[in-house]
């Protein structure tokens, strides 16, 4: 029995009332609920084994080549995102503003700070690269200690000292003084006037996060995921699927697809061109299930022939009510 999932960001992104034959529709579908929050949502179709969450691994999977040997070290390594950033400073410190891909890097840019940043972590016996120009990364040794990283979504914004590895201990104190160290040296690097003169933000820091090992396996029970999110990639790769952008063509072989629309932000996008297309092709039997999972944790679950059911259920009027 063939499912399409879609993954799909939180319903407040959804706002606004639904079209009545969607309503319709949906108030008929099976109800899930699960927990709530990106990486959640992601566990409920990918199973690692061990059981972490190494973000940086992965995404290195796919920025490095795709294959596990084409990672430039043991696949055993652990590797660690130092993802170019920009800090302004306020009253009260100094705030993340951007990171990675919404700083506009480029080849040229990573040619020109690497360089400079090697010789630091090179004496603390870190090698850094840069596979992607906007995705840097750290192979560290066997037996490094890390303080807790917060990821660059989560203190994006936030005052950048209550980010900072916290505590006295040795592992701490070595994480901070790189970080200041590094935010020193991208400070002084003239590379920062050629972006200013082009109209883009400063790099002037380095953020670290993701750190782990690749899993020893990846399981799920999809043959085609389409996205362009690098993590999802990466798991998608590890778990023997076949890849594609959400864009790409229709006609690829039969079987349990993923598909990447958590970056939707129309309601209309998806009531109107979305969801009625999938419908009617499920009622022509192209497939048998589809599944809508939502960023915060709500499901719908809807079946070939489930419009004939449940009938009395009143017509949802839109994605997500002040109760839910």
């Amino acid at each position: 029995m063939a499912t399409i999932t879609l993954l799909l960001p939180e319903r407040t992104r959804l706002p606004g009332p639904l079209p009545a034959a969607v309503g319709r529709v949906l108030a008929r579908a099976d109800r899930e609920h699960g927990e709530a929050g990106g990486q959640a949502q992601l566990r409920r179709h990918f199973r690692l084994v061990p059981d972490h969450w190494p973000i940086a691994a992965l995404t290195r999977l796919v920025d490095a080549g795709g294959v596990r040997g084409d990672l430039g070290g043991n696949t055993a390594d652990l590797w660690l995102r130092a993802d170019p950033a920009h800090v302004a400073p306020d009253l009260n410190g100094a705030r993340l503003l951007g990171w990675g891909e919404g700083l506009g890097m480029d080849a040229e840019d990573a040619a020109a700070f690497l360089p400079a940043l090697r010789p630091l972590f090179g004496d603390a016996g870190f090698h850094l690269d840069a596979p992607h120009p906007a995705r840097w990364y750290l192979r560290l040794p066997e037996g490094t200690r890390l303080p807790a990283l917060p990821g660059p979504d989560e203190a994006l914004g936030d005052d950048l000292f209550a980010a900072l590895p916290q505590g006295e201990d040795a592992a701490a104190r070595r994480w901070r003084a790189l970080i200041t160290e590094a935010q020193v040296v991208l400070h002084q690097h003239p590379r920062n006037r050629e972006r200013a003169a082009r109209g883009r933000p400063s790099i002037n820091a380095l953020w670290f996060w993701g750190a782990g090992r690749l899993p020893v396996a990846v399981q799920s029970r999809y043959l085609h995921v389409r996205s362009q999110d690098t993590l999802l990639q990466g798991l998608a790769r590890m778990a023997g699927a076949a890849i594609a952008t959400p864009e790409a063509a229709d006609g690829g072989p039969a079987g349990d697809s993923l598909v990447d629309m958590r970056r939707l932000r129309s309601l209309d996008l998806f009531g109107v061109q979305v969801l009625p297309p999938l419908l009617q092709a499920m009622a022509r039997r192209e497939f048998d299930v589809l599944q809508l999972d939502f960023e915060d944790g709500a499901g719908f679950r809807l079946h070939h022939g489930q419009r004939r059911w449940q009938f009395w259920r009143r017509p949802l009027a839109a994605l997500a009510r002040p109760a839910d």
